[in-house]
């Protein structure tokens, strides 16, 4: 009697872990900060007076690290390069990262948030960051596009299994994705 229709054991109908443990997928965003910011202006104040329209490269790079078995930092690396014909106009390097606890995932699943949800939750405020950052050089803010995440994790999937000639189907990719 003492047993049934505890709400403390039974909240959700499932019979709970023994000695309540807890067993269910839990993953969170603990913490975000700037690791590293360079923001270079290396022609001033002659790049004021640029002609020509600067050409953007912008290259992105994720990678993601175990901090301790339930912690892990995300790093979501983007720098921005303007290039006008007369020379470099401003160079922006952010790492931008985000301390994800995750517990009772299985690898696949959190080799997947790790590389694709959580550069989607990151970017809109390393976004931000550089678009103040290249306001604050004197130029126009810079508000870089959306990035499909999920998209470009499921190319690189892909890419590695033709790679190995679809041996290991359903193997996460190692290493920056």
């Amino acid at each position: 009697m003492a047993d049934e229709g505890n709400i403390l054991t039974d909240l959700d109908g499932n019979q709970g872990a023994a000695n309540g443990a807890d067993n269910q997928p839990a993953i969170g965003l603990i913490s975000q900060y700037i690791k590293d910011l360079s923001v270079e202006n290396p022609n001033a104040p002659k790049s004021y007076q640029f002609k020509s329209q600067p050409q953007l490269d912008v290259q992105l790079n994720i990678n993601a690290q175990g901090i301790d078995g339930e912690v892990h930092e995300v790093t979501l690396k983007i720098t921005v390069t303007a290039k006008a014909n007369e020379g470099t106009s401003y160079i922006v390097d952010l790492d931008y990262c985000g301390l994800i606890g995750m517990r009772n995932v299985p690898d696949d699943q959190a080799h997947a948030f790790l590389y694709a949800e959580a550069p989607r939750i990151l970017f809109p405020f390393a976004r931000r960051i550089i678009a103040d950052a290249v306001r604050d050089l004197g130029f126009a803010p810079l508000l870089l596009d959306p990035v499909d995440f999920q998209g470009l994790y499921v190319q690189q999937l892909n890419q590695r299994q033709a790679e190995q000639g679809g041996m290991g189907a359903g193997t996460p990719p190692t290493g920056n994705a």
